[in-house]
């Protein structure tokens, strides 16, 4: 089977699945994003150890997988971290420095990158956060919501690539990803500003009662398209340091979890602070 069939074949099963964990929330979603966040933390650290850093792996990987779980769990009003967990975690992995790395084993290194990679990875436990929107009044509303930024990243790497193809010409950062253009990075932009217009009006309007003014809409939608593809060249910057192509090979035909992850990492959260502050309630 050809690496193209290998790649079809993966989003025809993988896309369903996805979007019906999401609609089904509660456990099963935060599982996903505990998995998801998992392998890429596994990723990163063999990335940043072929750059010459020892990160605590165990560590990362565990931190990383427990981080969703804890979103759920506040979610459900079963914990209630602070500010102050987090800095204690953060002490921790320079604690253990001391003890496990040395001054010859490149400690900085070491704490900068578990910790890199734990806040890193577990952005993806923002899709909770967007699920379970306080104006969200359904499992339907939660998963269209939710959807919205991911299918904004997806238009704009189709955008991307198609503009990149057809009228390609001026290379956007060639040191980086010597194959994105400045015209397949503007396509991305107006692909994203297109379907997101057709998704509040036809989706999101409808199906979860929400809506964005127009103004609002646009200005989402370049702000998730913009910082999707800084996060797609983030995650080329890191596999070049490393001397990867690929994040992994984990993913039939896709590469690595990072690879099919990386824009939206960088989305999430954007999309979560941009929707807090424009969604409206539009009742049907």
């Amino acid at each position: 089977m050809s690496e193209l069939s290998k790649r079809i074949l993966f989003s025809i099963i993988a896309a369903p699945a996805g979007i019906l964990l999401v609609y089904l929330g509660g456990p099963f979603l935060a599982t996903l994003l505990s998995v998801i966040a998992a392998l890429s933390a596994w990723e990163f650290c063999r990335m940043a150890r072929a750059t010459g850093a020892e990160p605590f792996d165990a560590a990362a990987i565990v931190a990383s997988a427990a981080v969703p779980l804890l979103v759920y769990g506040v979610h459900l009003r079963l914990l209630a971290p602070t500010i102050t967990h987090a800095i204690i975690a953060v002490l921790a992995v320079i604690a253990a420095t001391v003890f496990r790395r040395g001054v010859d084993r490149r400690p900085m290194a070491a704490a900068a990158t578990t910790i890199t990679c734990v806040l890193y990875v577990s952005l993806a436990a923002y899709v909770l956060d967007l699920r379970y929107d306080d104006y969200v009044v359904s499992a339907l509303g939660g998963t269209v919501l939710a959807t919205f930024p991911i299918l904004l990243t997806w238009a704009t790497d189709v955008g991307a690539y198609m503009f990149g193809r057809m009228f390609g010409s001026h290379k956007l950062m060639p040191s980086v990803s010597p194959g994105k253009t400045v015209e397949g990075a503007t396509g991305g932009l107006v692909l994203a500003v297109l379907v997101g217009w057709l998704y509040v009006s036809y989706v999101l309007h409808p199906y979860a009662q929400l809506s964005l003014r127009p103004i609002a809409t646009v200005v989402f939608a370049i702000c998730v398209s913009a910082v999707a593809q800084i996060g797609d060249l983030a995650e080329s910057l890191l596999k070049r340091e490393a001397g990867f192509k690929d994040s992994s090979t984990i993913i039939p035909g896709h590469g690595g979890v990072l690879d099919r992850f990386d824009s939206l990492l960088f989305a999430l959260p954007v999309a979560a602070l941009l929707l807090h502050a424009l969604l409206i309630p539009v009742p049907v």
